[in-house]
C-alpha cells in the first residue's frame, strides 16, 4: 500500500482536548477512523491500546460506523483466544505459578487467532471465539458467533503490535510483584520468548494498525478498576475482582505495558493521545497523531 495523507489532516489546530465521551469516543473522531480503515483497504484493521484505554469501545462504536454505511463487519478482541483455565493451570504446574493468570503473552492460543483472522479477511465464514472474563474460560465452541463473509474485522488488544525485549532488559524486576514472586526471571523470560517467537506471526496480519497511548502507565489501574466495575455491574450474580486483585493483576501486565508505550508509536500507522478522561488530544499535526510510519 502506497503512502497516503491522513484522514485526520484537517482537524483543526486547537490545542485542547475533544468534549468529554458519554459513552463512547466522539462521533467525528470515529468515522476518521473509520476512513482511516478503508482509505487503507485493509480487511483487518487493529486497534492497540494498554487496559482501560477504550480500543473495546473504539471497537464496537467503529463497527457501528461502518455497518451504518452498509459494510459487514466482525469484531474480534485478542482477550477471545486467551488459553482456557485448563491449559494455563498446565502451565503453571510446569513453568510458573503466575502463568495461571491470562492475558501476559504466552497465554493465548496464537494459532487459532491467525487461523481465525486469515479466514476473516480472504472471505470466509469462521465462527468467532469467546472469552467469559468473569468465569475466566473461553466459551464453547458451540457459543461461538458464526461470522459469513465480511467486508471489515476490527481487532483490538492491550499489546498488539509490541516486540520483545532484549535479554539485558529482563534482569531487573519492574515491580515488588517481579521481585517477589519471579525472582529468577523465570516467567517474565517465558513471556518474552513467547513474544518473540509466537507472536510475530500474529502481528504480521494486522496490516493497519492505531495505537491509543495514555499519558502514562500509572493511569491504567485507575482504567482497569473502572472497567472491572462495569462487568460487575452487567452481571451483578458473577464474583468480579476486587481493587486490590485489579491492582494485582495490572502489575502483571506492566512489564509489556511500558514496551509498548516506548515501542508501539514507532511501529503503529497511527498514534492517538489520550488525556486522563479517555479524551483525544488534538494536536497542530492532527489528532494527537504519530506520522504514519510503514511496517513491512
Amino acid at each position: 500500500m502506497s503512502p497516503r495523507p491522513h484522514p485526520s489532516a484537517a482537524i483543526g489546530k486547537s490545542a485542547a482536548p475533544e468534549p468529554a465521551r458519554t459513552g463512547g469516543f466522539d462521533a467525528d473522531f470515529v468515522a476518521r477512523v473509520l476512513d482511516d480503515a478503508l482509505a487503507a483497504d485493509t480487511r483487518v484493521y487493529a486497534i492497540s491500546g494498554l487496559q482501560g484505554s477504550g480500543k473495546s469501545t473504539l471497537a464496537a462504536q467503529l463497527a457501528a460506523a461502518a455497518r451504518a454505511r452498509g459494510l459487514r463487519t466482525a469484531v474480534l478482541s485478542i482477550d477471545d483466544f486467551y488459553l482456557g483455565r485448563r491449559e494455563r493451570l498446565r502451565l503453571g504446574r510446569h513453568v510458573h505459578p503466575l502463568l495461571t493468570t491470562r492475558g501476559p503473552p504466552g497465554t493465548h492460543e496464537v494459532a487459532l487467532a491467525c487461523d481465525v483472522l486469515d479466514r476473516l479477511r480472504d472471505g470466509h465464514a469462521v465462527r468467532l471465539p469467546r472469552f467469559d472474563k468473569l468465569r475466566d474460560t473461553r466459551l464453547p465452541p458451540s457459543r461461538w458467533a458464526r461470522a459469513e463473509a465480511v467486508d471489515l474485522t476490527v481487532f483490538e488488544g492491550w499489546f498488539l503490535g509490541t516486540p520483545a525485549q532484549d535479554e539485558a532488559e529482563l534482569r531487573a524486576p519492574v515491580n515488588a510483584l517481579e521481585r517477589e514472586q519471579d525472582p529468577h526471571g523465570m516467567w517474565r523470560g517465558y513471556c518474552n520468548r513467547a513474544l518473540a517467537q509466537d507472536y510475530p506471526a500474529l502481528w504480521s496480519r494486522l496490516r493497519r494498525m492505531l495505537f491509543l497511548r495514555p499519558p502514562g502507565f500509572d493511569i491504567v489501574l485507575e482504567w482497569r478498576w473502572q472497567q472491572e466495575q462495569t462487568l460487575q455491574a452487567r452481571r451483578p450474580q458473577a464474583q468480579a475482582m476486587n481493587r486490590a486483585q485489579v491492582e494485582r493483576f495490572v502489575r502483571l501486565f506492566e512489564r509489556v505495558s511500558r514496551q509498548a508505550l516506548a515501542r508501539l508509536p514507532d511501529i503503529a500507522d497511527w498514534t492517538v493521545d489520550l488525556d486522563r478522561q479517555r479524551r483525544v488530544i488534538v494536536s497542530g499535526a492532527g489528532a494527537g497523531r504519530s506520522e504514519s510510519r510503514r511496517r513491512d
